[in-house]
Formats: C-alpha cells, sequence, structure tokens
C-alpha cells in the first residue's frame, strides 16, 4: 500500500498542528520551522502560542480545528505533530478519517500522535509515517542528521531500508504489514474502534520512562487480548529513562525481554533505534516489510 496518493511536489507544504500537548518555547518553534523551510519546505504553523490551553496546545475544539484545517488546505502535502504528550484520545470521535484519508495527506509523528495513525489504519486503512516531529527533532540546538536524513530519504521515495545492530536476537526471515508504535497508546486504544485488527504483521513498539514491570505489564495485555501470537514478529524499540528498585532484585529490561521470549511463540527483536531519542529511524506504517535478523544484525525493508 502508499501512504499517500500523492507524489510530493518541490517545496512541497507541511502544516504544523498541535493535537496534542503545548509547547513552553515558542522559539523552539519557530527555530524548527527554520530548518523544515531550510530542506526546501513551506511551513503552514497552525500553533498559536497564546491559544494554548492547560496542557494541551489548544482547547479540543481549537485543536480539532487545526488538523480539519490542514487537511483542507490544498498548498499542504504533509501534517507534522508539533509534539505529543496528550490530548488526541479527546478528539478521536470527533476527527473526519474519512476526508483526512481521500485528502492523500501525509501524516507524521510519534508518541501520542500514535492514536490518530491507529484510528486511520483501522477506520482506513491508511498507511501513515511514524517518525520525527517538530519539537524536539527539529528544535533541538544540536540536530541529528541521521533522523533528518532517514526521515527525508523516507518522505521521497516508495521504499525505505533500515539496519541497526542487534544484540542476541534470533534468526528471523520474515514478510507482513508493519504497524504500531507508542505501548502505552497501543495499550490504550485496544478494545476500542480505533484500534487496528492486523493479522501476520510486524509490531514494533517503544516507550518513554515506563518501568519493565510496566512494559511487560502492557505487552501481556496485548497478548491476553490475543494480539501478539498473530503477528509474524515483534521489534522492541527503545524503552528508556527508568529507573531501577532495590525490590527488583535482578529483574531488569533483560530479564523482562527474556521472560516474553519464553511466554510468546512470536520471536521478540530488540535494538531499533526508535521512540523518544535523538537519534531514530523512520517507519512506514501500514507498509509491506520484510524483516531478516540475525544475532548481529537486523534490516527492514518497507515497501508503500
Amino acid at each position: 500500500m502508499r501512504i499517500s496518493s500523492v507524489r510530493l511536489p518541490e517545496n512541497s507544504g507541511i502544516a504544523i498542528v498541535a493535537v496534542s500537548g503545548c509547547v513552553l518555547d515558542q522559539v523552539a518553534v519557530e527555530r524548527g520551522a527554520d530548518v523544515l523551510r531550510a530542506r526546501g519546505l513551506v511551513v503552514h504553523n497552525y500553533y498559536q502560542h497564546d491559544q494554548k490551553f492547560q496542557r494541551f496546545g489548544a482547547s479540543d475544539e481549537g485543536r480539532l480545528h487545526q488538523l480539519h484545517a490542514a487537511i483542507d488546505n490544498p498548498h499542504v502535502q504533509i501534517i507534522m505533530a508539533l509534539r505529543g504528550g496528550y490530548g488526541l484520545s479527546r478528539l478521536l470521535p470527533l476527527i473526519d478519517y474519512k476526508r483526512l484519508a481521500e485528502s492523500g495527506k501525509y501524516l507524521v509523528g510519534h508518541s501520542d500522535f500514535n492514536a490518530l495513525q491507529m484510528a486511520m489504519l483501522a477506520k482506513t486503512d491508511t498507511g501513515s509515517i511514524c517518525g520525527p516531529m517538530l519539537c524536539d527533532d527539529f528544535s533541538r540546538a544540536e540536530l541529528s542528521s541521521f533522523t533528518l536524513d532517514n526521515f527525508f530519504d523516507c518522505l521521497s521515495h516508495h521504499s525505505h531500508t533500515i539496519q541497526f545492530d542487534g544484540l542476541k536476537n534470533p534468526d528471523v526471515d520474515v514478510s507482513g504489514r508493519l504497524w504500531g508504535g507508542n505501548l502505552a497508546m497501543l495499550t490504550h486504544l485496544i478494545g476500542t474502534e480505533y484500534f487496528p485488527s492486523i493479522s501476520d504483521g510486524i509490531l514494533f513498539v517503544e516507550d518513554i520512562a515506563e518501568h519493565p514491570y510496566r512494559v511487560e505489564r502492557m505487552m501481556l495485555q496485548l497478548h491476553y487480548a490475543g494480539v501478539l501470537n498473530k503477528q509474524k514478529a515483534i521489534v522492541f524499540g527503545d524503552f528508556s529513562a527508568y529507573r531501577l528498585a532495590v525490590q527488583d532484585n535482578g529483574y531488569n529490561f533483560v530479564e523482562m525481554i527474556r521472560y516474553l521470549r519464553d511466554t510468546l511463540s512470536v520471536p521478540v527483536i530488540t535494538g531499533l533505534p526508535f521512540g523518544h531519542i535523538k537519534d531514530k529511524v523512520t517507519l512506514v506504517i501500514g507498509s509491506d516489510a520484510h524483516l531478516v535478523s540475525n544475532e548481529n544484525t537486523v534490516t527492514i525493508n518497507m515497501h508503500y
């Protein structure tokens, strides 16, 4: 499948939408917009710093209006999330998914933005780009050329290959539909109309500041719901910024992965450089993917 029916023209328009959290530093928003302009994109910034509401980028009505305005703007080909945080869950019943799918626009983001990406896959079978957001990927003082180059390479083609080092991963050679994202968002949506039903897929997950036992608990929720054993492979991205405690008594991320590998009938791969980190790959949700893994290297080739 293609993530969009639109082939991106030169000087493509990119809309910045604050469908989740607000930012503390408006200067960072302008700095990120300048980086996008330097890459040849025309920026349409729908975020208004003075319209932020509580922890959100705007009121619920205002954030929904930003998204729908970006959909309807004929000069916009890409819709990118300002940042993650929280807020899209409030909007899910209000979004015009058919209108968004028919617009043919590229949806770009991760974290809380995954809620919209999963809903689009569930309701319209439309793929999207799980990749960088304006803040902090384009606004940080020291940009990651790895992140930016990987993203623009993905955006410029209809196939995209990533390769990364894998430590003690099993030998795997499978093909399937690539999907997933933030683990908290996936477990949040399961059992709802916004959770896609994917069999024989390749599921990737990531999260931040979640202790290994909470990661295990969320994975078991997906497992008990019948999701995990229907997949061809599960790929773990970055899980960091958590703290172990004395009472963990040797239980850590490695032991959690060992338990999952013993429990699940599907292979579990680790080491994917994706998540709430500076240097991240770009992944295409809904793409036809081929994953090859051994104990040293993992390669994922995506066609869309």
